[in-house]
């Protein structure tokens, strides 16, 4: 046996509290070791010529490299190795930079563990097996979860790449939040104008099947090989029928808020989900509709001139195969009544960003038209961040869109109301994306005034709204009276998310967002291989880059596809089944479904392509059965004998 061992300045990361030469030499003296060097950058192209050239010339059939994280670069050197004709699995990483230089600034107790570490590392090398990739087909379709602006992104850019898509969208029509928009910034284009080619594209592309009122209940399998069932939900309108000449809603008798215009107006129980739907086509609300909840009515059916209304129809379930997976699902903006004292819902000219948008929007509530209690409003007050950066809420976050937000709609108030006076009240101004910063110092130009401190309270006082906060920048208190006041509301991660998450495994951050793989490394993928986040429900984003994510997002989920195969990583856990006593704690505990008991023999199998070598079944199991390849029982005492 011979070993090679490689240590890595990691350019003063790990050589200004670690004495590399000493770690070297130290290196050199262990058993088995044939060679030890050091270099600047070991992940680097000649660093890593370094090893294949050792390889080849000094014959070395084990390696270590001591440098940072396995996470960081564990693939870099398994591949490097390979290229040299090793098995990549006689490689081990000795993690001197996160557990050791950067936690002891103290050079000689670093130097000390640094050798510690690697001794620990040539310990278990030595014990290394062979361990071979097995590859697997791929099924060359891609289900996207969510029918907002990510998930209509996402799905064209896979469509045009000549696979198939299932788009399932909860909700009647394609669209999400930015549907709901009038314009974005810092252009102020108007929405309709980039999103409504988009939906119809995705309603009229022969790849892309549209899956809207459906949501995912379960699935199973892994990276390539995907069975998910979908439910789907009755519209009981046919969509091939429907013209939306409107008659139906003309005599529907029951009136409802308006979920697409944020509760401002009433929609009947047979309506259209938006002014543009993808469907274009009416919905019945099954849940307010008298006909379904108690067999009366009937009447959109008689008025229908198309005979498109089906009361009759029912749901059903479909099974699809896809080889990857894009979860695009958004996210909810922040209940402002969590946040009594502003007093949304308690005082009725309180209202959110997202309700002005609906007021302001030619197609919303108020058709464009700005009025509070029949009169153009002469005080308008924008406060920030409500919801966001706010640890009383649990939301320490920045939701990165409300500046930008709360700027556009002020200059959309001041461009109508030229002599009305319009202040915003904020925390800090961050304009970070391009024209940005240009468009914020545009609006403070037409005459919006920027009041630096959140306010403490909002209460009425003669029949007027008087907003009580303190100026920082003055350094003194204030009132403002107001005719109407805009909370700019965060952004949170959807209520349902957690049914997504359990079906998916996928992981959460503190913020209650999905979690990616790496923030640098890996900023699309998840801790689930096959599985990609785009858009909001990862973290709060404006519309740009929402748009670059999903890209993002559909070129990861097609690499698998274009390849045809998959490898499957070779860590899993091994049943000993002389030794199973078929109790099925292992089975329980396996977040994958990677175990499952043999109806006949009653001994647990594992399926190694869902495996993830977690090593959870490996601690459970009362009778020791289960081993975990690459980490056997043998292979950790050894580590653990070289540090006691």
């Amino acid at each position: 046996m011979k070993i090679g061992v490689y240590i890595c300045h990691c350019g003063i990361n790990i050589a200004a509290t670690v004495d590399v030469e000493r770690v070297t030499a130290f290196a050199q003296s262990l058993p088995h070791v044939a060679v030890a060097r050091n270099y600047q950058y070991m992940c680097s192209d000649p660093g890593q010529d370094l090893i294949k050239n050792d390889i080849k010339n000094l014959g070395l059939d084990r390696i270590i490299v001591a440098a940072c994280s396995p996470r960081m670069h564990e693939p870099t050197y398994r591949n490097a190795i390979r290229s040299a004709g090793l098995n990549p699995y006689f490689f081990e990483m000795a993690n001197i930079r996160e557990q050791c230089s950067w936690v002891h600034p103290d050079k000689e107790e670093g130097t000390r563990k640094a050798m510690d570490l690697i001794a620990s590392a040539v310990a278990k090398v030595s014990l290394h097996e062979a361990l071979e990739e097995n590859e697997v087909g791929v099924t060359p379709s891609v289900l996207v979860v969510g029918g907002g602006i990510a998930g209509i992104q996402a799905s064209l850019d896979i469509a045009r790449s000549g696979f198939e898509v299932y788009l399932v969208e909860r909700s009647p029509t394609l669209g999400g939040h930015v549907a709901q928009l009038d314009r974005t910034f810092p252009n102020m284009e108007e929405t309709s104008s980039f999103l409504l080619p988009k939906m119809e594209e995705v309603q009229n592309h022969p790849m892309i099947h549209l899956l809207t009122q459906s949501e995912v209940e379960e699935v199973e399998g892994f990276v390539g090989n995907f069975k998910v069932r979908v439910r789907h939900d009755p519209r009981y309108v046919d969509p091939e029928k429907c013209t939306c000449c409107k008659r139906c809603e003309e005599v529907c008798p029951v009136r409802v808020p308006s979920e697409f215009d944020m509760g401002l107006t009433m929609r009947p129980a047979i309506y259209l989900p938006s002014p543009h739907p993808i469907p274009r086509s009416y919905a019945i609300d099954p849940k307010n509709c008298l006909f379904l909840q108690k067999g009366e009515c009937g009447k959109c059916k008689e008025a229908c001139p198309e005979g498109a209304v089906r009361f009759e129809e029912v749901g059903m379930e479909l099974q699809i195969e896809v080889g990857t997976i894009i979860v695009a699902t958004g996210y909810d903006p922040f209940d402002p009544r969590l946040k009594p004292e502003f007093g949304y819902g308690f005082h009725k000219n309180v209202i959110t960003a997202l309700e002005f948008e609906r007021m302001i929007s030619e197609g919303g509530s108020a058709q464009g038209r700005i009025e509070i209690n029949g009169k153009e409003p002469k005080s308008i007050v924008f406060i920030q961040c409500v919801g966001s950066r706010d640890k009383t809420v649990g939301n320490e976050y920045c939701s990165r869109v409300c500046c930008m937000f709360t700027a556009k709609q002020a200059s959309l108030v001041i461009d109508r109301f030229p002599d009305a006076r319009v202040t915003v009240c904020y925390i800090d101004i961050r304009a970070f994306g391009k024209g940005y910063e240009e468009f914020y110092e545009k609006v403070q130009k037409k005459g919006v005034l920027y009041r630096k401190g959140i306010p403490s309270e909002i209460y009425q006082r003669a029949g007027k709204l008087i907003v009580k906060a303190e100026d920082e920048l003055l350094g003194e208190p204030y009132e403002e009276e107001a005719d109407l006041v805009i909370l700019a509301t965060g952004l949170t991660q959807r209520k349902d998310s957690d049914h997504l998450r359990g079906l998916l495994k996928l992981s959460q951050g503190p913020d209650r967002f999905y979690l990616e793989a790496h923030p640098k490394l890996r900023p699309l993928d998840t801790a689930v291989d096959g599985v990609f986040l785009a858009g909001a429900c990862q973290g709060p984003k404006d519309i740009s880059d929402t748009l670059a994510q999903a890209h993002g997002a559909a070129s990861r989920a097609t690499i698998p596809l274009f390849a045809g195969k998959v490898r499957i990583e070779p860590i899993t856990a091994v049943v000993d089944q002389l030794m199973c006593a078929g109790c099925g704690l292992c089975e329980q505990i396996c977040e994958y479904r990677a175990l499952k008991i043999d109806p006949y023999r009653r001994v647990m199998t594992v399926n190694e392509a869902l495996c993830k070598g977690c090593g959870a079944c490996n601690a459970t199991c009362p009778s020791g059965a289960i081993s975990l390849r690459h980490f056997k029982t043998e292979q950790i005492i050894a580590q653990i004998r070289e540090l006691s």
